[in-house]
């Protein structure tokens, strides 16, 4: 880790080449070779976009939508010393937008510019994943958790004096793993190889057969059958396959592959190539998120070991024509890249936009060919289940939700961090477990998921009642739960593709109306228009980014009503944009301040 500079080995087209040749000028890998021009120059100029597409032989175009796409890439030259604070509504409420104000303070510099000098820049940006201990921040891409006063008075001499980051205090850089609740993934050992031997000794339509009768589901939120899904690509035509794990954990709130990746990597990668031992695949993909750059390294390391034990590359554990190796491709700070199809798009070099469907990725993914795309959890318990059987699996959970779940506990609790329970588990226990006390609201799911009010806390964490991907955000009584809807209205406008009318312009819409109630102007008839644009958006987005954006806004219309109307000002219309406010400025630039200056 080091502050950024121009490089000293030659020209932007000498980097340029030398990036695409060690890429060995794969088109599908545009976005990490632009990751690495930036890690270098700070941002991608005109020059080496030009390079890249003609080392590549690709359009300029798409060179330039992909960085116009991708939040972590920058078209003008950002700071050596690159900071990036979480606005994730945890962070807020702990202070975080305080802290960025006195931050700016410090260093000189806007929120959202590059200071003068080139020497540092500072932007909020989404949730990095570190809820359990925030404020955070991202240097340079590497996450640093618990920002403070004290933190900042001790960071800006050290960006003042060009101090590299590898001179910086370790402990700053530290990430605890946050456990508080082991089950039985978290708690079984399993020695590398195991799986991978019972796959060979059985045979895959056998492993198929444990699986089906586990009744293991995608464990991002979606629910669906591994079996099915595996069952598919295997099925398909024949030609390539690939394995996708998704670890693109973009849902704020959200942090639990953080601690898999880093403790049960392992497991992880053993049930990647469970699968392509399953469907027969050769190529496989880790689609680690931007924010979790700080991983990276240790988890190419697992893979040389893993590549030296015989368990990855050609012939795994003596196998003749069992070969696979995994690839890891880094994000970029795109929340939709979470949605399989989009991820897809971006591990081919593109925008990530998703894909109209059917055709669906067990037939028609990675390159058009049959691809397996699981989340970072889905994979670790499928190796287990491989070793231990399908019985063992169902000794918890529920009849439609067998196993256990990984929750990220954040927000208005006394321990938060991560935990592990079986499906069907009531939210009532896990706010107990956490020491949350008397919460007005958790939300489950994320941005994306749904607020249940304390009436719903005898609700049960399954399929069949509340799924979730894995967040649990815990608001205390004393918080607005209005700035929750618009922090989450907000990430979504940012975070919107821009490919459907429905979810470009209608989250813009919402936003809109929801800042007009938020101010203290808005009516019941803006309420009335707030519903039927969500409603509109939920039915007509082309993906599961717009169809789910609105749940929070509906979710406190109607299970915190009075949330809303503490807020209105009128019960009748009021336009939403306030004209006399807005010639407040011309007011004070000219000195007047009289009746005629005012409408």
């Amino acid at each position: 880790m080091s502050a950024r500079a121009h490089p000293r080995h030659g020209t932007v087209m000498a980097l340029v080449h030398e990036i695409i040749a060690r890429h060995h000028a794969e088109p599908g890998n545009l976005l990490q070779i632009l990751r690495e021009v930036q890690a270098v120059l700070t941002h991608i100029p005109e020059e080496a976009v030009r390079a890249v597409a003609t080392g590549l032989w690709i359009p300029l175009t798409q060179v330039k939508g992909v960085i116009d796409f991708y939040t972590f890439l920058y078209d003008a030259p950002r700071g050596e010393y690159d900071l990036l604070l979480s606005d994730c509504v945890i962070d807020e409420f702990r202070g975080g937008r305080a802290l960025a104000e006195a931050l700016c303070r410090r260093l000189d510099v806007a929120l959202g510019a590059t200071r003068a000098d080139g020497r540092v820049s500072v932007a909020p940006t989404s949730c990095t994943g570190l809820c359990d201990q925030g404020p955070a921040l991202l240097v340079n891409g590497y996450a640093m958790p618990g920002l403070s006063q004290e933190r900042i008075d001790s960071m800006a001499p050290l960006i003042e004096g060009r101090v590299p980051l590898s001179a910086w205090p370790p402990a700053w850089f530290h990430l605890d793993e946050g456990l508080q609740r082991a089950g039985r993934l978290l708690s079984t050992a399993l020695p590398s190889g195991l799986a991978l031997r019972k796959a060979i000794e059985l045979g895959g339509n056998v492993i198929l057969d444990a699986l089906r009768r586990s009744g293991l589901r995608g464990l991002g939120g979606a629910g669906y059958s591994l079996a099915r899904k595996w069952q598919a690509s295997a099925a398909a035509c024949a030609g390539e396959r690939s394995v996708v794990c998704n670890a693109d954990e973009g849902e704020p709130g959200t942090f639990k592959d953080r601690l898999l990746l880093r403790r049960y990597g392992d497991l992880v990668f053993e049930g990647m190539t469970l699968c392509a031992r399953v469907i027969g695949a050769r190529q496989g993909f880790l689609y680690l998120r931007g924010e979790y750059l700080c991983l990276l390294n240790d988890l190419e390391s697992l893979l040389e070991r893993r590549r030296q034990a015989g368990l990855l590359g050609n012939d795994i554990l003596g196998t003749p024509g069992f070969d696979f190796d995994i690839a890891i491709h880094v994000g970029a700070g795109a929340y939709i890249c979470g949605e399989e199809s989009a991820l897809l798009e971006s591990l081919e070099g593109k925008r990530g936009v998703p894909r109209k469907r059917p055709p669906y990725p067990v037939t028609h993914g990675y390159r058009q060919h049959p691809t397996v795309v699981n989340n970072v959890e889905s994979f670790a318990h499928a190796a287990q289940i491989a070793v231990y059987g399908p019985e063992w699996f169902r000794q918890c959970g529920t009849l439609d939700s067998p196993g256990t779940k990984l929750l990220s506990v954040s927000g208005d609790c006394a321990r938060p961090g991560i935990y592990e329970y079986p499906f069907g588990t009531m939210v009532a226990e896990v706010l107990s477990d956490c020491g949350a006390g008397a919460p007005q609201a958790v939300q489950i799911a994320g941005a994306a998921g749904h607020c249940v009010p304390p009436s719903e806390f005898n609700r049960r964490l399954a399929f069949e009642d509340l799924p979730t991907g894995g967040a649990f955000m815990v608001f205390g009584g004393e918080r607005d739960l209005m700035a929750v809807v618009r922090n989450f209205t907000h990430f979504f406008v940012h975070e919107s593709c821009g490919f459907c009318v429905p979810c470009r312009v209608g989250t813009s819409l919402i936003k809109d109306l929801i800042e007009k109630v938020y101010r203290g102007n808005g009516s019941e008839l803006d309420l009335e228009e707030i519903r039927r644009l969500a409603h509109l958006v939920q039915r007509t987005s082309h993906c599961g980014l717009g169809h789910t954006a609105p749940n929070v806004v509906l979710d406190t219309l109607e299970k915190f009503p009075e949330v809303w109307r503490d807020r209105l000002r009128v019960t009748a219309f009021e336009p939403a944009f306030d004209l006399d406010g807005a010639l407040a400025a011309a007011r004070k630039l000219t000195g007047r301040d009289d009746r005629e200056a005012h409408l």
